[in-house]
């Protein structure tokens, strides 16, 4: 007997680029929060704002996303998931892995959202960046509050961890960065200590593990190798104050850099940069906005 198998129509054979719903769920599980705008330009940035805030109304019809609305913005929308869009997604394959943190409540919403939605805001100058340049950065390629551990309890976590793609002529160039957005809701000294925990993740190496009750041998080297191939940059994002007082922010970076010595380690192996969030959204990331902390003048944050 011959049997015989019939192909598909294509209308069913599955496509490489997932549905707008699917990308709208990932996105939240990913960045935690993120206004209707956001997601537009996140996603479908020539098409129209309906494009994207029809299918929201949608998945929160169904339980799976909701939304607070801001104060002072002719009622915009800052999207998050529930409990069970967050139970959903973690079977996404992107995301497997990804801690769900579910927003319970709009209150609970309302006191994330500055501070997240500036991230985003800061994601998307380099998304849109790399529109323009033909490189390879999108939605996902933006890992907020990832967890890096230091030892006895203490812990790394950057405001978001950035992985981007230079596409040239002849090449393809992979450059990953710690990202902190500060939006000077903090002391100055406080901020520029954060440059002694990246020092200090920088040269972390755990004692090996004996073959005690796990029967297993740590990796010897640095911990932030299992992760990175290369150390990562680290790049400030300021916001949140008048230009003098983010100018004399970015000073006090510098300083940590100059009287520190694990910083000034740090600072000879791994590029270490400060920029305006204006700055960036006006010119682009890839203009010569940022300040090296190790001196030098303002550049690229790919020529850091």
């Amino acid at each position: 007997m011959t049997t015989t198998f019939e192909t598909a129509p294509s209308g069913h054979t599955p496509k490489p680029v997932e549905p707008l719903p699917h990308q709208l769920l990932a996105a939240l599980g990913q960045h935690r929060m993120a206004t209707t705008g956001q997601l537009h330009d996140l996603l479908r940035p020539g098409a129209a704002r309906q494009t994207v805030s029809a299918p929201l109304n949608k998945l929160r019809r169904k339980g799976l996303v909701d939304y607070t609305v801001l104060p002072q913005s002719n009622r915009t929308r800052a999207w998050y998931l529930t409990s069970e869009g967050a139970r959903l997604i973690r079977d996404f394959p992107a995301l497997r892995g990804r801690p769900p943190y579910p927003i319970t409540s709009a209150t609970a919403a309302s006191l994330k959202t500055p501070h997240t939605l500036t991230v985003v805001r800061t994601h998307l100058a380099f998304v849109a960046d790399a529109r323009r340049r033909g490189d390879e950065h999108g939605h996902l390629d933006w890992t907020p509050e990832m967890s890096h551990p230091l030892g006895d309890g203490e812990k790394v976590i950057p405001d978001a961890v950035m992985h981007y793609t230079v596409t040239g002529e002849d090449q393809r160039t992979k450059l990953r960065a710690f990202v902190e957005v500060d939006r000077a809701t903090m002391g100055s000294e406080r901020l520029a200590a954060k440059l002694i925990e990246y020092a200090r993740l920088w040269s972390y190496a755990p004692q090996p593990v004996g073959r005690g009750r796990t029967q297993q041998l740590a990796v010897p080297g640095a911990v932030w190798l299992r992760w990175y191939p290369v150390f990562p940059r680290v790049l400030f994002v300021l916001t949140g104050a008048s230009r003098n007082a983010l100018d004399n922010r970015i000073n006090d970076l510098q300083a940590m850099v100059t009287q520190h010595p694990f910083v000034a380690t740090l600072a000879r192996q791994v590029p270490l940069g400060a920029a305006v969030l204006d700055d960036l959204e006006l010119h682009g990331p890839t203009s010569d906005v940022w300040v090296p902390l190790a001196g030098g003048d303002p550049r690229p944050w790919t020529d850091l």
